[in-house]
């Protein structure tokens, strides 16, 4: 069952106006029947002023007359053609005046730690244009070093579950356009099947890459070459021509 508008004061204005039991007014606005009672002894809604269904398009007399009669009649809204075939307004949201600075964060949010959205899904989750959303990827902005990220769910722009909805929509686009994702950009995981037939990754060499087929010998050997370079300290105090011979110092 739709609900009406300004529920509250739709059940303030059948409570005032009509003999409508408290049970047919709580399932006609969707509200619990105690509240509907409390409106009634003054407890709820002190202050709201009655909205009038019939005068607003929502109730005919008739209905009302007829549930007044029987008390397991139930409301129900009335027909409006004009409503019909009635489309959801395409393009970006509308964003209160209080919160458009806050744009520029939630976008600069949503590019940094989602950049898997499209431009086309940032304008419809924070109501912005794509010309903000390209100057803040390419930190074109005039504002930039001063914007912050925030997310946009914090600020109040967009509900979590439209974020996440976003996120994973475009992460099905991802992978069935056969792309691998990376850890950075939060992408998804290949199968096991892409996996191998993927083209092995240039390795980065390490220090101790090609020492598997040094041997011990080859140490010893080494050793061996560095010992027979080695020259007798002794010599040094028996250089040629640095004096008399050993046969002129004796008397």
């Amino acid at each position: 069952m739709v609900k009406p508008i300004m529920a509250k004061a739709t059940a303030v204005w059948l409570v005032d106006n009509t003999t409508i039991s408290f049970k047919q007014i709580a399932d006609f606005v969707e509200m619990h029947e105690l509240e509907v009672q409390g409106i009634a002894d003054g407890d709820v809604a002190a202050g709201v002023k009655g909205f009038d269904p019939v005068a607003n398009n929502q109730l005919t007399q008739e209905e009302i007359d007829a549930a007044e009669k029987n008390p397991l009649h139930k409301l129900s809204l009335k027909f409006n053609a004009a409503a019909v075939g009635e489309e959801k307004r395409r393009g970006p949201r509308y964003t209160p005046l209080s919160k458009r600075q806050d744009r520029p964060a939630a976008i600069y949010w949503l590019v940094k730690f989602h950049p898997e959205l499209t431009d086309g899904q940032i304008s419809k989750l924070v109501g912005t244009t794509k010309p903000t959303i390209q100057s803040i990827r390419e930190r074109t902005h005039w504002n930039i070093s001063n914007i912050q990220p925030v997310d946009p769910v914090a600020l109040g722009l967009t509900k979590q579950t439209e974020l996440d909805a976003a996120v994973q929509k475009a992460a099905a686009k991802k992978a069935a356009d056969g792309s691998v994702m990376s850890d950075d950009e939060r992408r998804k995981l290949v199968s096991t099947e892409q996996s191998l037939g993927m083209e092995a990754e240039p390795k980065i060499p390490t220090a101790i890459e090609g020492l598997e087929t040094f041997s011990l010998a080859d140490d010893r050997e080494e050793e061996e070459d560095d010992t027979s370079t080695l020259v007798d300290a002794d010599s040094f105090f028996n250089l040629p021509g640095d004096g008399a011979s050993d046969e002129d110092e004796q008397p």
